[in-house]
């Protein structure tokens, strides 16, 4: 009679958790399929602009130039109203100025961002902003390796290389 009883359990076992697992509200489905991938180059200039506080890759159309130099011009001017929309900030100053951009000694020195502005009151933020968005545009244009740490210099002094913070 033990054995029968214990069939009986795990009949009444395994019905219970069919009937509980049938009762969780998820419904089978068919496959949903999306779009294909993007691929090959994007065309654009690429800012590291800020959201939460948080480092983030926008990338622009092309209107001009892609050197590094412009793209910091963008990134001073601070977000179009789309990414003003999206929460998007930057702590890049205005009064910035004019950015030359140039290799180091020798090409693993990295770059050189000389700037008419002031270097060492940048915030931590500002200066990654920076630092990424020269990278970036930098490694476009075949003036860097990737993502070569950047050296911002300014009438007041320089702050010392630096990689940018995200890949």
């Amino acid at each position: 009679m033990t054995g029968r009883r214990t069939g009986r359990a795990l009949l009444a076992g395994a019905l219970l958790l069919t009937l509980l697992a049938a009762g969780c509200g998820v419904r089978p489905s068919r496959v949903i399929t999306g779009r294909s991938a993007v691929s090959g180059p994007s065309v654009g200039t690429g800012l590291y602009l800020l959201a939460q506080g948080e480092l983030v890759l926008v990338l622009r159309p092309a209107k001009a130039d892609a050197s590094p130099a412009n793209a910091v011009a963008l990134l001073a001017a601070g977000p179009d109203d789309n990414e003003r929309g999206q929460g998007l900030t930057t702590e890049v100053p205005v009064e910035l100025g004019p950015v030359k951009v140039g290799a180091g000694a020798d090409r693993s020195a990295g770059l050189i961002a000389l700037t008419t502005g002031a270097a060492q009151p940048l915030s931590a933020n500002a200066a990654d902003q920076i630092i990424c968005t020269v990278a970036d545009a930098a490694a476009q244009v075949g003036l860097a390796d990737d993502f070569a740490p950047v050296t911002i210099v300014g009438p007041d002094g320089a702050r010392p290389p630096r990689p940018c913070p995200i890949k």
